[in-house]
């Protein structure tokens, strides 16, 4: 088999309090997608590290899916006739919130794009197109954005175009904290009200702008007085078992700020030091309260996004 491309695409951090969908952090995490062609027939996929035991080997992998869905869209493609082989080495852990499934459809992407259009999928034109492709797959581009761009990104949607705005934030270290429970993206959905206040939407906008300033300065003192929500994380955070007290436990134990890592299961906390400890605290937090096990992470903001290797 002949290598064509190797991806690394870090993790990400979404929504970050109060910036619902629209607001997303890059994490020093990373998958890594290889595509090689072969000269057989059909596309399979191999998974090593987190989820290799339960990710499929076959088309339905997201993946496949995505790169076989863009090729067919854009020519005549019969997977059965075709010979590619995809590795997975995946560090990012499945359903996790921290974006693991916006990972594997950049990589699908990027794939496709790099089978399309060779010489062009990696210039600022290509990597707009596989954004915006990716931002109407996800439905929203807080995960898929800073995955690609790196950083904090702003992002939303507007007249079929892409808006993103890219902060590299001073250095910045997290804890992230993942219950092994299987919180699916459809019930965190469901959850969620059809509508909301004036007052509460207001809430939301104000705390989203200062989240941005505290990042985008430091300033960790202004980061635990905006990081509140009131659009997803009151309904959220009740139904995962555990949470609200790992929440709790963190901000005792010397976190400036705790929110959901993108819809859950996984918490994400700001700290200065005492790292480990905060991580301890939730674990111990997820296990008393929760009755469920959980692993945590300490992890630096990455300030680069997603890597291409040809």
């Amino acid at each position: 088999m002949t290598k064509l491309l190797t991806v690394r695409i870090p993790a990400t951090s979404a929504n970050l309090g109060p910036g619902f969908d629209c607001m997303g952090l890059a994490l020093d995490l990373w998958n890594t997608f290889e595509l090689h062609q072969g000269n057989g027939a059909g596309i399979t996929v191999e998974s090593h590290g987190e989820g290799e035991d339960v990710l499929p080997n076959d088309k339905s992998h997201l993946v496949v899916r995505t790169m076989i869905e863009e090729l067919t869209n854009s020519m005549p493609f019969d997977p059965r006739h075709q010979s590619y082989h995809i590795v997975c080495r995946n560090a990012v852990p499945c359903g996790s919130g921290l974006g693991s499934s916006s990972t594997a459809v950049l990589a699908g992407l990027l794939f496709a794009g790099a089978i399309l259009d060779p010489h062009g999928f990696r210039s600022a034109a290509g990597l707009s197109r596989t954004l915006k492709r990716a931002f109407e797959i996800e439905g929203h581009g807080d995960n898929v954005a800073p995955a690609l761009l790196g950083g904090l990104v702003i992002v939303v949607g507007h007249d079929g175009e892409v808006i993103t705005h890219r902060i590299v934030p001073p250095p910045t270290r997290v804890v992230v904290c993942v219950p092994r429970y299987h919180f699916m993206t459809s019930h965190a959905r469901s959850v969620l009200p059809l509508h909301y206040s004036r007052s509460d939407a207001v809430f939301n906008v104000g705390r989203a702008m200062l989240v941005v300033e505290a990042l985008r300065n430091g300033d960790g003192a202004l980061l635990a007085r905006a990081m509140d929500d009131r659009i997803h994380e009151p309904y959220r955070l009740p139904a995962i078992p555990g949470a609200i007290e790992a929440k709790r436990a963190a901000l005792a134990c010397g976190a400036l700020a705790v929110a959901l890592s993108g819809a859950g299961p996984g918490i994400l906390a700001f700290a200065q030091e005492n790292h480990d400890a905060i991580g301890q605290a939730m674990q111990s937090a997820f296990a008393s309260a929760g009755g469920v096990s959980a692993r945590y992470w300490v992890l630096d903001v990455a300030s680069s996004g997603a890597q291409i290797f040809v």
